[in-house]
């Protein structure tokens, strides 16, 4: 019998999927769940998954692998969608894409599959990013297949047992992980309307935030922050302690039009607050010991970097080249950015590095190769060397 590996997340299409598969393809049917951050109770989400018919469920905790080899690299490379807003959502998809990769050749499965809708740029990026990885690898996507309207989509739920999870059909979609969280209100949302706070959950709203500021001192070394206000952290950590801190104060809320891949735009609300504030403590270190050509080069290549991840091309060579240039050129992006935050405002209080411009600068006036060593005298006994 042939074997399908399905992303899984719990939600009513990849629910309803696991048994469509089975029935279709006369297949079994095994489920992969990655643990980015997102919160859901992954427990049940596996008992979910093997109660609906799936002859396996994997449960995978890649956090730390999320932010070693994808957030940490977007960060350096100051990958942010419209200059605006850190990826968060489009980010994990390369990391879904090579692990449902690794479990189909695990499981020796002649497919994968997800429940991404019909025409959503997530289908996009992951059949985009499977196809790099594998692409003698089948990819099934059963929203495109299945043609079921949502009431077909109910009753095929019911008779199948498959519970309706409670925000279904609901005015918005949030996608989460440790990294922010990302939320595309429904087309017909009124993008003059100012969101409802039920949106966010881990941000305060700037009236609920302390009367006074907080200051957070982040150290970078070759451009990954290791400290905050001088205590070394491992990086999820680090981004769970940023994340509090910002969030108590309203940091991380970002409303911004996006463009569809599949065409039309949507509004979409962000909520990063340790992707917030670790981007502006790197952009502003950049900028001060960078010479400012190569900080318009890297300011370039950030927003191209954002561009590859949000149409699925993580695995472009055109990535692995701006990655080769972001290694050249982070070692100098070192050094610490203090930021005040306070009621929902995040803005530089100091900044100091070794290898600023200014620091640079005083260096090579104190060298003998300049004033009365550039004319020709030598280190004290006044006398004089001819250069050819």
């Amino acid at each position: 019998m042939d074997r399908i590996v399905l992303a899984y997340s719990g939600g009513l299409d990849p629910s309803i999927a696991i048994a469509w598969l089975a029935e279709t393809f006369k297949a079994e049917v095994v489920t992969v769940t990655l643990d980015v951050g997102h919160g859901s109770e992954l427990v049940e989400i596996r008992q979910r998954a093997l109660a609906l018919g799936a002859v396996r469920a994997h449960v995978i905790d890649v956090r730390d692998e999320f932010i070693r080899d994808y957030a940490l690299p977007a960060l350096q490379a100051g990958a942010l969608y419209g200059d605006r807003a850190p990826m968060t959502t489009a980010l994990t998809r390369p990391l879904i894409a090579r692990k449902l990769v690794d479990v189909a050749r695990m499981e020796g499965a002649t497919a994968v599959a997800h429940g991404c809708a019909a025409t959503s740029d997530d289908g996009i990026r992951l059949d985009t990013l499977i196809a790099a990885l594998d692409p003698a690898l089948r990819v099934i996507v059963p929203t495109r297949m299945w043609d079921m309207t949502r009431d077909e989509a109910t009753r095929f739920a019911n008779e199948h047992s498959v519970a309706l999870p409670a925000s279904f059909d609901g005015p918005f979609k949030t996608d989460a992980n440790v990294w922010g969280r990302s939320t595309i209100c429904s087309p017909a949302q009124d993008p003059w309307t100012e969101p409802s706070e039920d949106i966010y959950a881990l941000t305060r709203a700037a009236r609920d935030c302390p009367a006074q500021p907080a200051y957070v001192e982040i150290e970078f070394e070759s451009g990954r922050p290791l400290r905050v206000n001088n205590i070394e952290m491992l990086p999820l950590e680090m981004i769970e302690s940023v994340e509090t801190i910002a969030g108590l104060h309203g940091v991380g809320r970002i409303d911004l039009i996006s463009t569809r891949l599949t065409g039309g735009q949507a509004r979409e609300i962000y909520e990063a607050p340790a992707a917030v504030v670790l981007h502006a403590a790197h952009r502003e270190l950049q900028q001060l010991v960078m010479p400012s050509d190569l900080e318009q080069v890297s300011h370039a290549l950030g927003r191209t970097y954002a561009d590859l991840i949000n149409g699925g091309q993580w695995f472009s060579p055109t990535r692995t080249a701006i990655d080769a240039f972001v290694r050249a050129v982070q070692p100098r992006v070192t050094g610490s950015i203090r930021l005040k935050l306070f009621k929902g405002d995040c803005r530089v209080a100091g900044r100091r590095s070794p290898y600023s411009q200014n620091e640079a600068a005083a260096a090579q006036a104190s060298t003998p190769t300049s004033s009365s060593a550039a004319a020709g005298h030598g280190p004290g006994d006044g006398s004089i060397k001819l250069h050819s």
